[in-house]
């Protein structure tokens, strides 16, 4: 298949979905400029029938050097909230709206930067494809970048985090990013919603 560029992920998709070949895939593809920079693709992990999907925003540093998801101290904060509010971490299964870590460079730091319409947009399929595949009952959405991918423009989580919603044969609750809660100014205030807003999307 010659590709153009132009079809974002969609165009390095395998003919059959399932999570081995998709992550392969996913490991090629340049659907978007941020394969240039980045380590490499970060893609999903979990079991293949969980029964919890959850979607953060990008790799961070950590996760982009060790190509896993959630690795970094947001993902300590999200472990400690899924085991508080009852969700068991082999009933997870955890990726991102977008596969590659977009950032700045900063002397020797790397400073995560916000991808763009455009780059959650040419990533998207590879998220479609995961939810095809995992067909999970709760999607729990982290953040506004996850929104924007899953829930569209005019989906606000700070409206509407903690309310189930439909998302395909799914329903999914919004709440914050963990990392979120890291950067607030008080922390525990903070932690204290995003635990409710898990203890909701277990309880649906």
């Amino acid at each position: 298949m010659v590709k153009d560029g132009n079809n974002g992920a969609a165009e390095f998709l395998p003919d059959r979905f399932d999570l081995d070949t998709l992550r392969r895939a996913a490991a090629g593809c340049e659907g978007c400029d941020l394969f240039r920079n980045a380590t490499q693709a970060v893609f999903g992990e979990g079991p293949r029938r969980a029964r919890f999907m959850l979607v953060g925003e990008q790799p961070g540093d950590r996760e982009d050097r060790e190509g896993h998801p959630f690795v970094g101290p947001a993902g300590r904060i999200l472990d400690r909230g899924l085991e508080e509010a009852g969700i068991a971490r082999d009933d997870v299964y955890l990726t991102n709206a977008v596969k590659h870590f977009s950032f700045v460079p900063r002397g020797k730091r790397r400073i995560h930067q916000k991808p763009t319409a455009a780059e959650i947009d040419a990533c998207r399929p590879w998220l479609e494809a995961e939810l095809s595949v995992v067909r999970p009952g709760v999607v729990v959405v982290l953040g506004a970048t996850a929104a924007r991918s899953l829930l569209g423009r005019e989906f606000k989580v700070t409206r509407q985090r903690g309310e189930p919603v439909p998302l395909g044969d799914a329903l999914a609750v919004a709440t914050v990013h963990p990392s979120a809660v890291l950067r607030a100014p008080d922390r525990d205030e903070a932690y204290a919603g995003f635990l409710a807003d898990l203890r909701a999307a277990a309880a649906v």
